[in-house]
């Protein structure tokens, strides 16, 4: 159930029906809006009385939720959430464009990378310490080393850090340094991690796993959310299909499917999306063109040498070139981008 207050409620009002629902024996979610708040609730195993709520001072109305994402859902929150990252934000007008290696590999790689991406107008550098991968035997990050050159590069460029936690017992280190907590595709259901990260106020950027629905996706965002963390960004970056000469099949109708049942701000990942570097610019376009709030894109100044993802990853130059076209895209989709800067 939601309980949608008026837009004149005051916080005495919220606060008398956040403790109604606790005396029910439920939770209750403050969602702020741009016009008014709404109160979600969880715990409930079966339908409440919207009598409960009707009469009391400030309550609108009080409407059940028959999807099972109550606090992901446009039922909670009719507008588009932008997630504030610092003085950056990511789904409003202005495209979040994400860019940077696959992993950290050392201090001159990382800090030519973020150089030159920044240089392109990119204002979030990716770059993983913690590298889940298929293989045991393949490059597993620098770890907490690398976590330290991420904090030195920002402190050198700017840029904000977006950087994917391993499982709960590397979260402590990674929150410390990331100014966005990132979900890999193999944990979007290790729903102790997803808990975890909902007990914290950083934003989270969630991926899509390779074998997902959106409902799947939409609901591991909800164990998030519930958990008060309202700061989340969906992430489309592929999905496996039967096709076997891509890496994986980029689900673009995810993009306009996601933004019509949920606010949350969803980017779109090419590079994991085609698995080739040739790809990666035409699928970030037709990412934008279908509604997308922003990229993440991998770029690495060598990847010929690079010790993970190297064959999906633009050259710097490449990636500039990217960011002119999407230049020209931006305003087609009433949306703005970062500006290049003098190097």
């Amino acid at each position: 159930m939601l309980v949608l207050m008026k837009q004149n409620a005051t916080q005495e009002d919220i606060f008398s029906v956040k403790q109604k629902i606790a005396s029910l024996g439920y939770k209750a979610h403050e969602i702020p809006g741009a016009m008014r708040v709404a109160i979600g609730i969880t715990g409930n195993e079966g339908k409440i009385d919207p009598e409960n709520f009707s009469m009391m001072s400030g309550v609108e109305e009080a409407i059940q939720v028959t999807k099972p994402y109550k606090l992901a859902g446009r039922d909670a929150k009719p507008e588009n959430s932008e997630i504030p990252v610092g003085d950056e934000t990511i789904g409003g007008k202005e495209l979040a464009i994400i860019a940077g290696p696959c992993s950290v590999e050392n201090w001159d790689q990382l800090l030519q990378t973020a150089r030159a991406v920044k240089e392109a107008g990119a204002k979030f550098l990716r770059g993983g310490a913690f590298k889940p991968r298929t293989s045991p035997y393949s490059f597993q990050g620098m770890k907490e080393e690398g976590l330290v050159l991420l904090r030195e590069v920002r402190a050198e460029t700017g840029l904000k850090i977006v950087t994917e936690v391993k499982d709960v017992l590397t979260l402590a280190a990674v929150a410390e340094v990331a100014d966005v907590i990132q979900i890999g595709a193999r944990n979007m259901s290790n729903f102790s991690l997803l808990e975890a990260v909902g007990d914290m106020r950083t934003p989270v950027l969630l991926k899509r796993g390779i074998s997902a629905t959106i409902e799947e996706l939409l609901m591991a965002a909800e164990y998030i959310l519930a958990r008060g963390n309202l700061n989340v960004i969906l992430c489309e970056r592929g999905i496996r299909t039967f096709e076997p000469y891509t890496r994986n099949t980029l689900d673009l109708n995810a993009v306009p499917v996601i933004k019509r049942l949920s606010h949350l701000p969803i980017i779109v990942d090419p590079s994991h999306g085609i698995g080739m570097w040739e790809g990666v610019s035409s699928m970030a376009l037709a990412g934008i063109a279908a509604g997308a709030d922003g990229l993440i894109i991998e770029v690495h100044v060598h990847p010929e040498n690079a010790l993970s993802d190297g064959y999906q990853s633009l050259k710097p130059e490449r990636f500039r070139q990217l960011m002119e076209k999407i230049r020209q895209l931006a305003p087609v989709v009433n949306r703005t981008v970062g500006t290049e800067v003098n190097a």
